[in-house]
């Protein structure tokens, strides 16, 4: 079975790790230190949260700044309509930003954020 690890900077990792532990995700210890925390989305999805000075340790080039620009979507599922209005509400009340308003297509409902560094998080239920 492959994993993905979605790797992300981060200007303040306590905040961050604040910030998504009041959305309901829980760290990986052994995969976390000063520098960086595992965050655990399913069995083997993950997204590092790293510190911008040890994430330049792995680019050739400079750091986005996703407060400015979109770097990337990263998408989850959600269980209901109703699952993906309450994680957005959880991210805003915990310090992040409205991104788009949701978006209703039938059978695809979706709603999206932006997390404390900006970087943009997408929740989508579709009604298969």
């Amino acid at each position: 079975m492959r994993m993905i690890f979605v790797n992300l900077p981060v200007k303040d990792l306590e905040a961050s790790r604040g910030f998504f532990g009041e959305l309901g995700f829980e760290f990986n210890p052994d995969f976390s230190d000063d520098n960086a925390a595992c965050m655990i989305v399913d069995e083997n999805i993950f997204v590092m949260l790293i510190v911008e000075d040890r994430f330049r340790d792995f680019i050739n080039d400079e750091i986005a700044d996703a407060t400015r620009t979109t770097e990337a979507i990263t998408a989850l599922s959600a269980d209901s309509r109703e699952q993906v209005d309450e994680i957005v509400e959880k991210a805003i009340a915990a310090g992040g930003k409205r991104w788009k308003p949701a978006m209703d297509e039938g059978p695809m409902y979706g709603g999206s954020f932006q997390d404390l560094d900006g970087h943009v998080w997408e929740l989508m239920h579709m009604d298969q």
